[in-house]
C-alpha cells in the first residue's frame, strides 16, 4: 500500500469550504488522452465526454452478467454481517441499506467486474493513464421513499475530504435494474463539469458519517444551483439493466427520491490516475475513512 502526504508546496488549485460560494474555471483537460490513442471509446463519444461531462452506453453488460451481480448485491445486502460492517450505509428512515462501499475488496464477483476491459479500458482512455480505484460502492433504491441524493460535485467533496489535487477522475454507474424516468435515476448538468463551484462553510469532524445518509458540507447553495440549471439544463438518465453512465468527477449531478414501486439498484465505480494520487485533504481536518477514499493506489491489472 502507498500513502503520500500533501508537502507545503501544494498549490490549491480548487478553493472551497470558505466563507462564501467561490467559482474557478476549470484548471484540468476533461479528456486526457492524447489524439489517436487506441481504447474502446470512439473519437466522436471522446469529444461529446469532454463537451457535456458525460457518455451513456446502451449495453456495457449483458443481460446474464446483469443477473449474476445483482445476485451478488442482493446477497451483500441481506448479509448480517455487511449491514453491521462501517462501510454499510443504512437509510435514516427505513432502517434498510443504503449503499455498501468497498465492494470490489469485499466481493470476488464486483472485483472482477472492476477489471473488466470494457470497464477499466474506458478508465484508462478518457484519463490517459493507468487508474486505480478510488471508490465502489452500489447504491440500492428499494420502491416506496428510498432517499436520493441532493445536487453535489463529487470532486469537491473528494478535493476537500480525500486530498484528490487535480480534476483527473471519472465515474461509472451501472445498472442493474431499469431506470426509468420515475424511480429517482441519475441527473446531470451538461456541461457544468467546465466550471469548479466552492461551497461556502467548513467541514465538521467526522462529516463522512453524516454525509453518506445525507448531505450537509459540499451543497450548492439554491441560487448556484438556479444559475448552473438555467445555464445548462438537466439531462436525465434513462436505460436498461446492463446500461452505464460515465460521468467526469466534476459534473453537478444527484437524483431524487424513489417514491415509485421500481427499485432501482446500480454499481458504482470510482477511478482515479495513478499521477493524480491522494493527497492530505484540503478543506477537511482528517482524511476520510479508506474504505471511501482509497489510499492506495495499485493500478488496476
Amino acid at each position: 500500500m502507498t500513502t503520500v502526504t500533501k508537502p507545503p508546496e501544494t498549490t490549491d488549485l480548487y478553493p472551497t469550504r470558505g466563507t462564501a460560494e467561490v467559482t474557478t474555471p476549470r484548471q484540468d483537460p476533461v479528456v486526457w488522452a492524447k489524439p489517436g490513442a487506441p481504447g474502446p471509446v470512439q473519437p466522436s463519444e471522446l469529444r461529446d465526454f469532454d463537451r457535456d461531462g458525460f457518455l451513456a452506453v446502451d449495453q456495457l453488460i449483458t443481460p446474464q452478467e446483469v443477473d449474476r451481480y445483482r445476485a451478488e448485491l442482493d446477497r451483500l445486502v441481506a448479509d448480517p454481517a455487511v449491514r453491521a460492517d462501517e462501510r454499510a450505509i443504512i437509510e435514516p428512515k427505513s432502517k434498510d441499506v443504503r449503499s455498501v462501499f468497498e465492494v470490489h475488496r469485499i466481493s470476488d464477483v464486483f472485483a472482477e467486474l472492476v477489471r473488466d476491459p470494457r470497464v477499466v479500458e474506458h478508465a484508462r482512455q478518457i484519463l490517459g493513464s493507468d487508474v486505480y480505484v478510488h471508490q465502489s460502492r452500489i447504491n440500492v433504491k428499494p420502491g416506496f421513499g428510498a432517499s436520493g441524493f441532493y445536487w453535489h460535485s463529487d470532486f469537491e467533496t473528494w478535493h476537500a475530504e480525500d486530498g484528490l489535487p487535480r480534476m483527473r477522475a471519472v465515474s461509472v454507474s451501472i445498472a442493474l435494474t431499469e431506470n426509468h424516468d420515475t424511480n429517482g435515476g441519475l441527473m446531470i448538468m451538461p456541461g457544468s463539469h467546465r466550471t469548479f463551484l466552492g461551497c461556502a462553510g467548513v467541514t465538521p469532524k467526522d462529516n463522512y458519517k453524516r454525509s453518506l445518509q445525507m448531505q450537509d458540507a459540499g451543497t450548492p447553495s439554491d441560487a448556484a444551483l438556479t444559475e448552473m440549471a438555467g445555464q445548462h439544463g438537466i439531462k436525465l438518465f434513462t436505460g436498461k439493466p446492463g446500461s452505464a453512465t460515465w460521468f467526469d468527477c466534476n459534473c453537478m449531478h444527484g437524483s431524487g427520491d424513489n417514491i415509485t414501486p421500481f427499485p432501482r439498484s446500480n454499481v458504482f465505480i470510482v477511478f482515479n490516475s495513478v499521477e493524480n494520487t491522494a493527497v492530505e485533504p484540503f478543506a477537511a481536518p482528517a482524511r476520510r475513512p479508506e474504505f471511501i477514499g482509497a489510499r492506495d493506489f495499485t493500478p488496476v491489472s
